[in-house]
């Protein structure tokens, strides 16, 4: 199956036409002819079969033949607040995989550590995209703008509250913390790691001390394992 993504599409749609990009892959690549089908998401959790009525390589027009709500395989809501990587192909690698395994939000924040403190969220959004319809996703996860780790910190978050660091003290391992349909929010530091001060601050503002192994995990790393194990848990 694949699966092709237009944002506009809703229940109340009966037929619109791809960009140029998208027809000239549909009719020239794919080479997809009038009555021929194809499958639609919109991101927002429905999946849209389709007939194209114009196989044109700048203008290619479909009619909506039937709509589908899916829901998520995942039963739980998952949001990872992570830093931006010093090299993008290393954020935009963990926003791939996260994409793949399941969740649902992703927000970049920028910390006292950070050696990179811009995001250019529209080309992590076509990571989003591309992975999602790749892994078959009907929900995609919602991208954040970039936000400072102070003001992230003041936010009220639903559930489970946890910030992975790599300081000596007292942690949880994710076993031991996490329980199956749970919301969960985990703030991952930047290379140079959370500040104690950015420490402090999320203590205080009752989030739990996580720890994820033994070893010291790149960032981008840090970000998968948290994805992966919430997702074998919650199998």
């Amino acid at each position: 199956m694949q699966l092709f993504y237009n944002p506009d599409i809703t229940k109340l749609s009966t037929e619109f036409t791809f960009d140029k990009n998208e027809s000239r892959h549909i009719v020239k690549v794919l080479r997809k002819n009038e009555g021929d089908h194809l499958s639609i998401t919109n991101g927002k959790g429905f999946l849209f079969t389709v007939e194209i009525i114009r196989a044109n390589d700048k203008k290619c027009t479909v009619k909506i033949i039937s709509s589908e709500e899916v829901k998520k395989s995942w039963n739980y809501h998952l949001h990872v607040a992570i830093a931006p990587t010093k090299m993008n192909d290393r954020y935009e690698w963990f926003v791939e995989k996260a994409t793949e395994i399941g969740i649902d939000e992703i927000t970049p924040i920028i910390c006292d550590n950070s050696e990179r403190k811009i995001l250019k969220t529209e080309r992590i959004q076509k990571v989003i995209i591309s992975a999602a319809k790749q892994s078959l996703k009907y929900t995609f996860p919602k991208l954040n703008n970039p936000i400072k780790f102070s003001d992230f910190i003041k936010q009220d978050q639903n559930g489970l509250k946890l910030i992975a660091h790599c300081e000596d003290s007292d942690k949880n391992s994710l076993k031991n913390l996490i329980k199956p349909q749970q919301d969960i929010t985990v703030l991952i530091g930047p290379e140079g790691d959370f500040s104690l001060k950015e420490i402090e601050l999320a203590l205080r503002h009752k989030f739990i001390p996580l720890s994820l192994g033994k070893s010291r995990l790149r960032t981008e790393t840090a970000g998968i394992v948290v994805c992966n194990a919430i997702s074998i848990i919650n199998e």
